[in-house]
C-alpha cells in the first residue's frame, strides 16, 4: 500500500511539473513582443507625424507598443551615416520589422538586410533610390509610401500667386537622390512652361546662408523641395527672402508653418497611418514583395498669411485652400 501511494504521489508531481511547464511555454509564445525599429532621418514635424500614424494604424489593428509590440525608435539626427549604423543595429539584433521614414533612412536599412520586412514612407522615389523594382510589384523587402507630388503642382502656385515669375530659384542638397529628382523634374517641368530655373547646391546648413543670399539676386520665387537640409534650414531661409521679396514655394505644410508662402502638399500624418495599414497586413503573412507602393491620394494648398502681408502679395480664395501662420 504505501509502495503504491509512492508511486501515486509521484505520479502526481510529475503531471504537475508537466503542467507548469506547458503553461511557461505557452505563456512565453504569448508574451514574446513584435520587434519593430523605426529609424528616421532627422526630428521634423511632417516626419514626426508620419511616425505618429504609423504607430496608431498599429494600434487600431491590435499591435500596441509595451503589450505585444516592442517598438525601438531611433534618430539618425541628420546624418546619413548614423542611418547606415541604425539599421545594421537593428539587423544585428534581428528586429521582425524596419519602419524606415525618409530616403536615407530606407537606403540605409536596405543596404544593410535583404530579409527583414521593410516598411519605407517620405520617400520620393523608391525606384530611383534603388529600394524596390516597380511600384506596382517591388520584389524586394521593401514596401511602403511615397511623398511624391507632380511638380506641375507646385507651379500651378507659382501662376497663382506669382503669374508674372520667370526665373524660379531652387536649394538642395547635392548629396540626397531626392532633391536632386525633384530639381531634375522642375527643370523639365519648367522647360516646358517657360520658366527659367537657377540652381544652388549645398552639403550642410553652414553653405545655406550663402548660397540663399546669391539665388534671391538672382530669380522670382524660390522652390524648396522635400529636402531635409533645406527644411530643417526653412527659418534661415525665410528670413533671407523676406529680405529680399523673394516667395517661397515649399513641397510639405511643415515649412509654410515655418514662414514659405505656400505649398500643394499632403497630410503625413495619413501618409504614416496607410504605412501602418500595410505593415499590419505583413505582419499577418502577406508577401512584402508582391504589395504595391502607395502614393499620395489627394492635396491641399496650404498658404501663410503673415507671408501673404510681408511679400504684399494678393489674398486668393479657394475651396482648396488651408490659411496658416507663422509658429
Amino acid at each position: 500500500m504505501e509502495k503504491g501511494k509512492l508511486i501515486k504521489k509521484v505520479l502526481v508531481m510529475i503531471l504537475i511539473g508537466v503542467t507548469v511547464l506547458t503553461g511557461c511555454a505557452n505563456k512565453n509564445n504569448t508574451d514574446e513582443k513584435i520587434k519593430i525599429g523605426i529609424s528616421q532621418i532627422v526630428e521634423f514635424e511632417v516626419l514626426d507625424k508620419n511616425r505618429e500614424g504609423f504607430i496608431k494604424a498599429l494600434e487600431d489593428n491590435g499591435y500596441i507598443d509595451g503589450e505585444n509590440v516592442e517598438i525601438d525608435y531611433q534618430n539618425a539626427q541628420g546624418d546619413i551615416k548614423n542611418t547606415q549604423t541604425i539599421a545594421k543595429n537593428f539587423t544585428t539584433r534581428k528586429k521582425d520589422m524596419i519602419f524606415a521614414i525618409s530616403t536615407p533612412s530606407a537606403q540605409g536599412a536596405y543596404n544593410s538586410t535583404k530579409d527583414i520586412p521593410i516598411m519605407i514612407s517620405a520617400v520620393t522615389d523608391p525606384i530611383a533610390a534603388g529600394l524596390v523594382k516597380s511600384l506596382k510589384e517591388p520584389n524586394t523587402n521593401v514596401t511602403g509610401t511615397s511623398d511624391y507630388i507632380p511638380v506641375e503642382k507646385q507651379l500651378e502656385l507659382i501662376k497663382l500667386l506669382m503669374p508674372d515669375a520667370k526665373k524660379i530659384g531652387v536649394l538642395y542638397n547635392t548629396s540626397e537622390i531626392n532633391s536632386e529628382i525633384l530639381v531634375d523634374q522642375l527643370k523639365e517641368v519648367s522647360k516646358k512652361q517657360g520658366y527659367e530655373v537657377i540652381e544652388a547646391g549645398v552639403t550642410s546648413t553652414n553653405e545655406v546662408s550663402q548660397a540663399i543670399g546669391s539665388l534671391t539676386k538672382k530669380v522670382d520665387v524660390l522652390y524648396a523641395p522635400t529636402d531635409q537640409l533645406v527644411v530643417s534650414s526653412m527659418p534661415i531661409i525665410v528670413q533671407k527672402t523676406i529680405e529680399g521679396n523673394i516667395p517661397i514655394i515649399a513641397s510639405e505644410k511643415g515649412s509654410v508653418k515655418k514662414g514659405a508662402l505656400a505649398t500643394q502638399g499632403i497630410d503625413y500624418y495619413k501618409l504614416g497611418y496607410k504605412t501602418g495599414e500595410m505593415a499590419v497586413k505583413v505582419l499577418n503573412g502577406e508577401d512584402i514583395s508582391k504589395m504595391s507602393v502607395g502614393l499620395p491620394e489627394k492635396t491641399e494648398i496650404f498658404i501663410n498669411e503673415d507671408s501673404l502681408r510681408a511679400l504684399s502679395i494678393e489674398k486668393p480664395h479657394g475651396d482648396n485652400i488651408t490659411y496658416l501662420e507663422n509658429e
